[in-house]
């Protein structure tokens, strides 16, 4: 690895990094941090912008979450790039391997954090947290003449299936928290052994339907009428994957017409849904700004991920999650 004049690595993160990466990443280089996610107004570098803050700072690593990694930013002579992300789609991953940059990613570092959340709705949902809340709050505890146990029982989820459709990490990090609230758990997932439903089976046998693949062709609108209506009445469905995999109409109408016992939903197409949708006005209904991610412990994951594998590549070992180990291999090749 080529070094700065002054002998040390210079890294510029714009990523929130905290715990042991950031102190091992310390260790690594003098660091410039300057985290998006706490500027107000909001700020994210397109690809430009990032490049002049880069050469600004005299920097040979770069390590961001949000910003734009490509065009003017690969011209640059760096040593690595860190993508906060478990798909680092906010860079030109081809055009990083061409100029012989590597790309380090952080898969799963959310996966217990969106795993809660899906819990969260999925409690919320089912015992109409929110809408009771919002009676104890307008002082309408006996709202229209009725006692809250008339309004809100429900079906306990100990002893209900729970259907997951996608297996990976936070699939995984969701089922054991399922299983533990006494619930039997059964997957979908063509790419994992460990699931052993097809789709139509787990839609019709399970009491709850949550959302856990990532958006690729063949899992974009993956889940619409036909699969709302092999649903069981009553069943709850939960997203807290992404909504480009559910046609968010059918799924109102579903909700409307009664099949549906209620949804729990993280995501919107655009990441935002007009106060006036039909989904923002049913009390079975709970929605949140997608959240799942957003915790501190999500934060230090992905800094102890990039920082160890900076760490390797830095000490010349193979970093554990590349994105472009070809950029390796070129590289020893060089050198021989």
């Amino acid at each position: 690895m080529t070094l700065r004049d002054d002998g040390r690595h210079k890294a510029l993160v714009t990523a929130p990094f905290r715990g042991e990466g950031l102190e091992t990443l310390q260790e690594l280089a003098e660091v410039v941090y300057d985290p998006w996610i706490e500027q107000e107004p909001i700020r994210l570098y397109n690809s430009e912008q990032l490049a002049e803050r880069i050469q600004a700072e005299d920097a040979d690593i770069v390590i961001v979450e949000s910003d734009s990694v490509k065009g003017p930013v690969l011209e640059l002579p760096l040593v690595a790039i860190g993508s906060c992300r478990g798909d680092p789609n906010n860079v030109d991953i081809p055009a990083a391997t061409q100029r012989g940059i590597p790309v380090l990613r952080a898969p799963g570092r959310n996966a217990d954090a969106v795993a809660e959340l899906t819990v969260a709705l999925l409690f919320a949902v089912n015992r109409r947290v929110v809408a009771a809340d919002r009676d104890v709050r307008e002082g309408q505890t006996y709202r229209d003449g009725t006692i809250p146990y008339q309004r809100f029982r429900a079906w306990e989820l100990s002893g209900q299936t729970a259907g997951l459709i996608g297996l990976g990490a936070v699939g995984r990090a969701t089922k054991w928290r399922l299983e533990g609230l006494g619930m039997r758990v059964i997957a979908y997932d063509p790419y994992s052994p460990d699931a052993t439903h097809s789709l139509d089976d787990l839609l019709a046998e399970a009491d709850v339907v949550s959302m856990h693949a990532i958006v690729t062709p063949e899992t974009e609108g993956m889940i619409g009428a036909e699969q709302f209506a092999r649903m069981k009445d009553g069943a709850v469905f939960v997203n807290t994957a992404r909504a480009m995999m559910h046609d968010t109409d059918a799924l109102v109408a579903a909700l409307q017409s009664g099949h549906l016992g209620g949804a729990g939903l993280d995501h919107f197409i655009g990441e935002f849904i007009a106060p006036d949708h039909p989904l923002c006005s049913m009390s079975n209904v709970v929605l949140t700004p997608h959240i799942g991610g957003a915790t501190y412990d999500t934060e230090a994951n992905h800094s102890r991920l990039i920082a160890d594998d900076l760490r390797r590549l830095l000490d010349g070992e193979r970093p554990q999650h590349i994105c472009n180990p070809e950029v390796l291999e070129r590289a020893t090749t060089r050198g021989a």
